[in-house]
């Protein structure tokens, strides 16, 4: 039986392809590619049209190992945090697609990874860093005196830090005001008439929720209200329920409560229910981060509200900035505002 002819698979463009059509050399093509010194602009350009005319794109693998400099084409943010809770907490959706955004308009990826401790992400940076797998980081969680922070100093590591600038220890760092917040949220509970005001805080070790704590203290100190309690948590729905059915069981139970994220504070309303309290008559709730989950529930819910997607976008383009060596100064994201909505209002006479 005759078989069809084999028709010949057509042939890979390859970087001689390039260097003959653009008229240069290899390793003229090579330092353009890889965005280095060493040829005039007017030939970069000649360089760039030459391997968009052939479809031309340099390997990954080829790009990584060019020479000393990192291209820059993923960056890695590590989290300790159980992958369950990821998935449900709102905050780090709305953060990484705010990074996505900016990884997205300059073709580069982000290297996702989840570990149990502070140990563990410090193995799984310097492994990427040395292996070349990325060409920066983002810190979250930072702590009070992070081991993290001068651990990537020393190896040189490109990062920008997601907390407060007296804990980020010189690296570059993005954050949002928590007291500020804190005292707007008390400040305005307290003109409702509550006295007796507390707060479900997350992990007492990182540095945000150390100065949302001490902001509480603070304000609740100077207007003279009864009460400044903060139960620690995990930020689960599990831990929020918890703690909110401790508080609400003692001696003296709160009049309003303040929640350090949004899923914590849904959890809250079923408790008061479970309990046979009205939202907001007999407790007034306040959430953090303002998600679509504080429209979704039933009393809606008053939040803190910030612009999180922003938030990433903003830590990304920084992370960028230092990549590139330029002049990049720490800075602010604008401070969470209150959205006063059902689930507060003035105590029960």
């Amino acid at each position: 039986m005759t078989g069809h002819p084999r028709i010949p698979a057509p042939r890979r463009v390859t970087i001689k392809d390039v260097a003959a059509r653009a008229g240069v050399s290899i390793g003229a093509v090579s330092l353009a590619a890889n965005n280095r010194p060493g040829v005039s602009e007017a030939t970069r350009a000649r360089i760039h049209a030459a391997a968009a005319e052939l479809g031309w794109q340099p390997s990954q693998a080829a790009k990584s190992l060019s020479g000393s400099s990192r291209t820059i084409n993923t960056i890695g943010l590590v989290l300790s945090r159980p992958a369950r809770h990821i998935g449900l907490e709102p905050f780090f959706m709305e953060f990484i697609a705010g990074i996505e955004s900016i990884l997205e308009e300059r073709s580069c990826s982000l290297l996702l990874h989840l570990v149990r401790d502070t140990d563990q992400e410090l193995a799984v940076q310097r492994e990427w860093w040395h292996t070349r797998r990325i060409s920066g980081t983002i810190l979250v969680d930072i702590q009070q005196d992070d081991p993290r922070i001068p651990a990537l100093q020393k190896i040189g590591v490109a990062a920008v830090a997601v907390g407060h600038p007296h804990l980020t220890g010189g690296l570059t760092s993005v954050w949002t005001d928590d007291a500020g917040a804190i005292e707007e949220a008390v400040r305005y509970l307290a003109a409702l008439g509550h006295r007796r005001i507390c707060r479900v805080g997350g992990n007492p070790a990182l540095g945000h929720t150390a100065i949302r704590t001490a902001a509480l203290e603070a304000v609740t100190r100077e207007l003279g209200l009864e009460d400044a309690r903060s139960v620690p948590t995990d930020y689960s729905g599990e831990q929020g329920a918890r703690a909110t059915r401790a508080l609400l069981s003692s001696a003296r139970p709160p009049t309003a409560i303040i929640y350090d994220n949004d899923i914590m504070a849904v959890a809250g309303v079923s408790v008061a229910t479970e309990m046979g309290l009205h939202v907001p008559t007999d407790l007034s709730l306040i959430a953090w981060d303002d998600s679509q989950l504080c429209q979704l529930t039933h009393p809606t819910l008053s939040a803190m509200s910030r612009d999180v997607f922003g938030f990433g976008a903003e830590v990304a383009r920084k992370l960028f900035a230092v990549m590139n060596r330029e002049t990049v100064e720490s800075g602010p994201v604008p401070r969470p505002v209150l959205v006063p909505r059902s689930s507060t209002s003035p105590p029960a006479a």
